[in-house]
């Protein structure tokens, strides 16, 4: 039996992803491999193997042994702490992809890897970012995901290798914890309104990025992957939008829902990454291409968020 592996599967995306993985392609057939232990999440859903993907050896050895025929590679430093340690995030984002490459091109592995709206920079339209555009990214986690993308577009282009790539703008989701990143304040905004009904907010009010809700994610990433291969007209990372708001308007829609609710403003070193960062993605080309389109808008997340954030933290 061939069989999907998801490597970083204890992180924001992984967890989410392998348990929609196991319900689609059945729990056994999905193999979750993360160098941390296995996440709540995943605890009794599916086989999982704690796995260093930085050891070459043993993943290719997990890849012949278990007939692995599609890998997910989701193990990544993030922004705001990849500029912590810029010399990590480039040894393990761009050193993990490179040898994944190399393993998919000699075992015929069909690859998803996820760039995100990190490549973009200062020198970048803000406003409806297009699919080809200036692409001078400013922070470490960035550069290696620029630099990915450039490395499955010659690895699809000189080996042939089936990769497939978007570029995730901010998740935000009420079952996975908030992982290192920029906008991770539309995360913690909602634990914070309902844990304290207030909430200091690491980017000014009005700092506007693209967002989306982890389902439209998923499902993202199950199309690309699903769709003919035909349709797939890049291997860079496709540009991939749903919503797109500032702190102060999320903070108004919650206060919809908790009327106290106080949201205050003390921007810190992610500010900068924000700056640097679109204000609104154009992600007409993965809509003409594999007909993505999203589900979620911000009301809709708001009210999703909060009922299932106040049952969980009961």
């Amino acid at each position: 039996m061939e069989k999907i592996l998801v490597i970083g599967a204890c992180g924001q995306i992984g967890g989410e992803l392998t348990l929609a993985l196991r319900q689609k392609y059945g729990a056994g057939n999905v193999i979750a491999s993360d160098i941390k232990e296995e996440a709540e999440i995943l605890k009794g859903t599916g086989p999982f193997l704690k796995l260093d993907i930085m050891n070459a050896e043993a993943t290719r050895d997990l890849v012949k042994k278990e007939n692995i025929k599609e890998i997910y590679l989701l193990a990544a430093l993030l922004s705001a702490t990849g500029e912590k340690n810029p010399k990590l995030a480039w040894e393990l984002n761009l050193g993990s992809l490179r040898q994944i490459l190399h393993l998919c091109v000699d075992e015929k592995i069909k690859l998803f890897w996820p760039s995100s709206i990190a490549v973009f920079g200062k020198t970048t339209p803000r406003e409806n970012t297009p699919q080809k555009t200036i692409i001078e990214p400013s922070t470490m986690y960035g550069i290696t995901k620029y630099t990915g993308e450039l490395l499955c577009d010659y690895y699809n282009k000189k080996f042939g290798l089936d990769v497939r790539s978007v570029r995730y703008p901010g998740l935000i989701s009420w079952k996975s914890e908030p992982g290192g990143g920029t906008t991770d304040y539309a995360v913690e905004i909602f634990y914070e309104a309902i844990k304290k009904g207030e909430y200091i907010c690491f980017l000014s009010e009005n700092t506007y990025l693209p967002m989306m809700y982890m389902d439209d994610a998923i499902r993202a990433t199950l199309e690309i992957m699903q769709v003919s291969r035909k349709k797939i007209k890049t291997s860079m990372g496709y540009n991939l939008s749903a919503i797109s708001f500032s702190p102060k308007e999320i903070g108004d829609e919650i206060k919809k829902y908790i009327p106290d609710f106080k949201i205050s403003y003390a921007p810190d070193h992610r500010q900068a990454i924000a700056d640097s960062w679109p204000a609104s993605i154009d992600d007409s080309v993965a809509r003409a291409d594999w007909d993505w389109k999203p589900e979620f808008d911000l009301p809709k997340m708001t009210q999703v968020m909060l009922e299932n954030l106040k049952e969980k933290l009961k």
